[in-house]
């Protein structure tokens, strides 16, 4: 259990969200947005008229779109982390409210308090803030916000429900309809096989509607949303392809439906699940279907995944000579530095840098055939290198094999951790196990093994 709650700690989703590690010594180093999102041009001037969101601690203002440049705002200029993004139902509201709150008290009031580079002198180090549910004012406040958003959304879907002025046109036929929305799904679900859902649980029909007419009229599937030369051959590859459906992999359409708003945090397939294991809660205890979930953990120096931790060992040692499990062994590593040990080694490959000779390459392709015909790959820095308290934040985002690491030969005992052993100061790492994973590189690696139907 110290392990888990350590891996949620060490695998926070939206520090990674806000920035994927804490800047070092080496600015150069530095890494503040998920790897596979790459930073958008353009400077920070909101349009004239558009929704924005202002800093918490500045006069600047960013639109509503731009939520990522906002929080990276704050990381650099103000130091301050939010944790859990994603699960915030109305960010501005919720930024203006912390806005007010911290102009009537310190910071260090609301916020745990994260020095970076604890070891170097003192003017070199850095203390960030982080914002998370772990406070109660906090939790309160996102859980008011989502109680609003429901609220909102379903006073919408009311309206929508009982509202007889609809005027609209069908997508593959042209002909049209008035009164209630139902009336016209429920022609394209019956006559052409077209069924995004029961009007009851869709909200914000008429912009839906558009988004898909939109697609259609830029000659695009809606299904595997590839792109064609003429109306004619769209029509007879979703025909044929039984293609008249839309891709319930694109995350688009989730603000469409009402079960995607039900509980905080949850998508509708979470929910779908939870519906599903409550239809078998009265059987007796019967788990001789039970299978356990792949890990799908990627190796620290190529492509490779491996749906148990055992095989990704021995595919390390056997094909890069690279043997954790030892190498936790002989330096007796505990859970939190087989962490930064993990993060530290994902950092140096995604550079392109041997951490046995510092060299850079071009690609990683030639860092690998590198490290492993000059025998580096078994040659790690000196413990100071990596044992730092910015490696607990992952690189990537929801790296698997973080949460698969194993303490079971090293338990920290309140006996057996030493005082020089603590590497953030004045602080206990454990507030941060507020923190979920939800991740760029988990996406790749899962998502060929997503569903394909979406709940109607």
């Amino acid at each position: 259990m110290a392990s888990s709650g350590a891996a949620g700690a060490a695998t926070g989703d939206d520090v990674g969200s806000s920035s994927s590690a804490f800047s070092d010594a080496d600015s150069r180093d530095c890494i503040l947005e998920p790897l596979s999102l790459p930073e958008s041009p353009g400077g920070c001037t909101t349009l004239e008229g558009s929704p924005s969101v202002p800093c918490i601690f500045c006069e600047e203002h960013f639109p509503v779109a731009e939520q990522d440049k906002l929080l990276k705002h704050m990381i650099i200029e103000h130091k301050i982390v939010i944790a859990d993004v994603k699960l915030v139902a109305d960010f501005r509201r919720y930024v203006l409210y912390w806005k007010k709150r911290f102009t009537e008290q310190p910071i260090t009031d609301f916020c745990s308090v994260i020095r970076t580079n604890s070891k170097a002198p003192f003017e070199e180090q850095d203390d960030y803030f982080l914002l998370c549910d772990v406070l109660p004012e906090d939790r309160i406040l996102r859980e008011e916000l989502q109680k609003q958003r429901l609220k909102e959304i379903l006073e919408q879907q009311q309206r929508e429900r009982y509202d007889t002025s609809f005027h609209g046109m069908c997508m593959f036929c042209s002909e049209e309809f008035t009164g209630n929305r139902s009336v016209l799904l429920n022609h394209m679900a019956r006559e052409h096989a077209f069924n995004i859902g029961l009007p009851d649980n869709i909200v914000h029909c008429r912009e839906f509607l558009e988004v898909l007419q939109k697609k259609l009229d830029n000659l695009q599937c809606l299904y595997c949303e590839k792109f064609f030369r003429d109306k004619n051959t769209l029509k007879d590859h979703m025909r044929k392809k039984q293609h008249r459906r839309i891709n319930a992999k694109n995350r688009e359409y989730d603000r469409f439906y009402v079960i995607n708003y039900l509980e905080l945090g949850k998508s509708w397939e979470e929910v779908q699940l939870e519906d599903d294991r409550e239809l078998l809660d009265h059987q007796e205890d019967d788990w001789s279907d039970w299978e356990e979930h792949p890990v799908c953990a990627v190796c620290l120096f190529c492509e490779k995944q491996a749906d148990t931790t055992e095989k990704l060992y021995i595919h390390m040692e056997d094909a890069h000579e690279f043997d954790l499990l030892k190498i936790k062994s002989e330096l007796g590593l505990h859970f939190y530095q087989q962490v930064k040990l993990v993060n530290f080694i994902r950092r140096e490959v995604h550079q392109c840098r041997c951490y046995g000779c510092h060299l850079k390459f071009a690609s990683k392709s030639e860092l690998r055939n590198h490290m492993e015909k000059a025998k580096h790959i078994s040659m790690l820095p000196e413990r100071t290198t990596w044992d730092q308290p910015q490696y607990y934040f992952p690189t990537y985002e929801n790296d698997t094999l973080l949460c698969a690491l194993s303490d079971s030969e090293g338990d920290l005992s309140a006996e057996g951790l030493k005082e020089e052993d603590i590497p953030v100061i004045s602080e206990d790492v454990s507030n941060l196990q507020a923190l979920k994973q939800s991740s760029v590189l988990n996406q790749l690696l899962q998502g060929e093994g997503s569903k394909n139907q979406r709940k109607l």
